[in-house]
């Protein structure tokens, strides 16, 4: 059983430059980009997070690296980061997928927060099933 796991590199400062070296030493391991957007006092907030494909064929991890909720949005004024991030993942033929989802302020635990993602990228065919 595969075992799809979310680690948390920071809140999408300087660690977003860590997750787009990770794109791309492992590019041939990208299994989908994903930007998550919620709201949060009224203001859109962006988490990034790239998946990738288990290293090894007798491997049954699935790392999602996520860069959290510290990138606001407007569609007026995008951010650089939000900008870099997109280009990176369309230059290693990777088309970030935006999801909707509720501010980890939602919930109690981070763990309980990242448990919903999962959930929620499964149901929508964007994870690959636990088999």
């Amino acid at each position: 059983m595969i075992q799809q796991r979310f680690i948390e590199l920071g809140e999408g400062y300087s660690d977003i430059y860590e997750l787009l070296e990770l794109m791309s030493t492992n590019s041939h391991r990208i299994y989908r980009a994903y930007i998550f957007s919620s709201k949060h006092d009224s203001k859109e907030q962006l988490s990034l997070a790239v998946s990738f494909s288990p290293a090894t064929e007798n491997n049954h991890f699935m790392p999602i690296y996520i860069c959290r909720e510290g990138i606001r949005y407007s569609a007026d004024k995008p951010s650089k980061r939000y900008d870099l991030f997109v280009k990176h993942a369309e230059s290693l033929n990777k088309k970030p997928v935006r999801v909707e989802i509720k501010h980890s302020s939602e919930f109690a635990e981070n763990e309980l927060f990242y448990q919903y993602i999962t959930g929620i990228l499964r149901l929508n065919h964007l994870l690959p099933p636990l088999n």
